[in-house]
């Protein structure tokens, strides 16, 4: 069994959004001075909640995408989940939630077919 190279193909991009949302917090940071939480900046504290948004629901999504492939769930069900995942995390975080459950239920299915 190889590495898991369809959710790799996915965690390339999110890798990429992630980067932009973490340089999206530090250029805030960097023009207001501050360094520790929000500072009542309601505008930081919204960029630092997308971002821990993203760092809380991303991984772990990965990770069940990466487990599914590992254990021979179908390209079908990992493609939908990845892209869920992407579109979510573009439009909102409702589809991050159903890529999740996809992942997982995917898991579910195949683990107990064998």
């Amino acid at each position: 069994m190889g590495s898991p190279l369809i959710a790799s193909l996915y965690a390339a991009p999110l890798g990429l959004m992630g980067l932009g949302l973490t340089a999206h917090v530090i250029m805030l940071r960097a023009k207001t001075g501050i360094s520790i939480m929000d500072g009542g900046n309601i505008q930081l504290a919204e960029r630092i909640r997308r971002h821990g948004n993203f760092i809380e629901n991303v991984p772990f999504i990965l990770l069940l995408m990466a487990l599914a492939e590992l254990n021979g769930v179908a390209n079908l069900w990992l493609h939908v989940s990845g892209t869920l995942l992407i579109i979510g995390r573009i439009a909102g975080a409702s589809l991050s939630f159903v890529a999740a459950l996809t992942a997982i239920g995917s898991i579910l299915f195949y683990a107990f077919a064998k």
